[in-house]
């Protein structure tokens, strides 16, 4: 797993962007797939998620994730939920010790999130159309409801699609303009006519930054190109391959 020297310093928090190795899972799905929803064998799903609480301290049961759908939408979590009874949101925050909250991602933004200080964490997936609705903000006011405050948040991106190659088509690009005409930052000019590259890290930062959190971190990874670390929803569909398998990043509190 990868770590962010922003979150690593925290006393009382444990974090990972975990990468695809040290799994069970073959195939396409080769090793450390954590899909619930991809068509992987169950069994080796299951292993998977075992090994990532594992390695943050937990146990197998008290990894949660949610059933993400691209909203806006942030769970408060008390305890730990079975993976037939996972909730529909894009964001979780607690202030329990011992509880996991996973994301999984294959191109989208997984964001982390941490007031030491007030020991509540949160962790968020942002693809563009959660980015754009909210979900970072709805993650950080729910952070609020339990006690954080975002001026001490420290907030990092893990492994996302970069700009480069991130191909977007203008209906798109409309889509963002119409929204903040400055916007028009986060793109740039593609090879193909009608075409143009979204900087989807980028766009993550600046709403972070826009939000008023102390720090918004990149760890600069990029799922698309670099194979051997990580899974791309993209690459596997520009490769007409049949599924894909999804990364997970997670945080948790120590202690009692």
């Amino acid at each position: 797993m990868l770590t962010s020297p922003y979150l690593s310093v925290l006393d009382g928090i444990s974090h990972g962007f975990f990468t695809r190795k040290g799994g069970v899972s073959s195939g396409i799905y080769s090793s450390l797939n954590v899909g619930l929803g991809s068509n992987d064998e169950r069994a080796a799903v299951l292993e998977n998620r075992t090994r990532v609480a594992s390695l943050l301290g937990v146990p197998p049961g008290a990894l949660v994730s949610p059933h993400q759908h691209h909203s806006p939408d942030a769970i408060v979590v008390d305890r730990p939920w079975t993976h037939d009874e996972q909730p529909r949101g894009d964001a979780l925050v607690t202030d329990r010790p011992g509880i996991a909250l996973g994301i999984s991602t294959a191109d989208c933004g997984p964001v982390l999130f941490a007031d030491a200080g007030a020991r509540v964490i949160g962790a968020a997936h942002s693809g563009w159309r959660g980015a754009l609705t909210g979900v970072l903000e709805a993650t950080l006011a729910a952070m609020e409801g339990l006690g954080a405050r975002r001026d001490r948040v420290i907030a990092v991106l893990g492994p996302t699609i970069s700009r480069a190659s991130y191909e977007v088509g203008e209906e798109f690009v409309e889509r963002f303009l119409k929204a903040d005409a400055g916007n028009s930052r986060f793109f740039a000019p593609a090879d193909r006519d009608g075409h143009a590259l979204f900087d989807l890290p980028a766009y993550i930062l600046s709403r972070l930054s826009a939000a008023g959190v102390a720090q918004a971190r990149d760890l600069g990874r990029c799922t698309y190109l670099e194979e051997d670390l990580f899974f791309s929803y993209r690459r596997s569909t520009h490769r007409s391959e049949p599924d894909y398998g999804r990364l997970v990043s997670a945080i948790s509190i120590s202690g009692n």
